[in-house]
């Protein structure tokens, strides 16, 4: 675990709060935009932040967050231009933990090793390769554990409710900076209500150690945060809801981020119910 994640853990224990942690696509709806709207976020309460790097298949993603994809993309966006961004926020917020959700070819592309280095090399805390699954890290030389370790990058690992016994486990045991537990299977989506956390899933995931674990797919409402923290989770994480209201929100920028803080103010205050 990254210094960043396990002070933020730490501080938020001492205070009895959850962790509130937005997902965002990079240069959506364009780079100086994007950059205004991962302030945003931090100024309001975030506690750290998720970040898509702009994919023409995001597989796991819904239409929202689809959209916001070819969004960037349309806008020229660019993995290199992505970086630069997030290292303007690791700049003005070093303590800020931030994390990559992405996808396996833009790692391919430039290869693992000088992904993971530049990643390292603007301030990236962790990365989540929605398509490369935990049991990878199961066999020796495995380039995926090398880079992170190589490069101080804590590698996440997502633990759905139907993933047998032996996935949890493998999930806790290699996952560093936090767990990313689902609500449900399937793709991410506001309009698909969360469920709570599986008992069974959070049990195992606690007696293996896992790192601290976030509740994502379908957090989108205040009510559903306070539920996840009272059931055990030590966070949650809000991706198409903000994202929506980015899509809402394209003609006007200053509602755009007056509509960015409220949310985040409201999702963060019931961390703390």
């Amino acid at each position: 675990m990254t210094a960043r994640y396990e002070n933020l853990f730490r501080k938020l224990k001492e205070k009895n709060e959850g962790a509130f942690v937005p997902f965002v696509v990079v240069g959506d709806p364009d780079i100086e935009t994007s950059v205004e709207i991962m302030s945003t976020l931090i100024e309001n309460g975030a506690d750290a932040l998720e970040l898509g790097i702009p994919f023409s298949d995001p597989g796991s993603d819904g239409p929202v967050i689809q959209v916001s994809d070819h969004r960037a993309i349309t806008a020229g966006v660019t993995p290199p231009m992505c970086f630069e961004a997030i290292k303007r926020i690791r700049d003005k917020y070093p303590e800020t933990p931030i994390g990559l959700l992405m996808y396996v070819n833009l790692v391919y592309a430039p290869g693992i090793d000088k992904f993971y280095r530049t990643a390292a090399e603007s301030g990236v805390d962790s990365i989540l390769v929605a398509d490369v699954p935990v049991v990878m890290y199961e066999f020796g030389n495995d380039p995926w554990k090398e880079c992170a370790e190589k490069y101080g990058i804590d590698q996440i690992f997502i633990a759905p409710p139907n993933a047998s016994d032996y996935v949890l486990e493998a999930v806790a045991k290699y996952s560093r900076g936090y767990t990313y537990l689902l609500s449900r299977a399937g793709v991410t989506g506001t309009g698909m209500a969360a469920h709570r956390p599986v008992a069974h899933v959070m049990d195992i995931l606690r007696k293996n150690n896992s790192a601290p674990c976030l509740l994502g797919f379908g957090i989108s409402e205040p009510e559903q945060v306070r539920a996840a923290i009272k059931d055990g989770a030590d966070g949650a994480i809000s991706g198409s809801a903000v994202v929506k209201i980015i899509e809402e929100n394209l003609g006007d920028h200053k509602k755009l981020m007056s509509e960015l803080a409220s949310f985040t103010r409201a999702m963060k205050d019931a961390t703390r119910a």
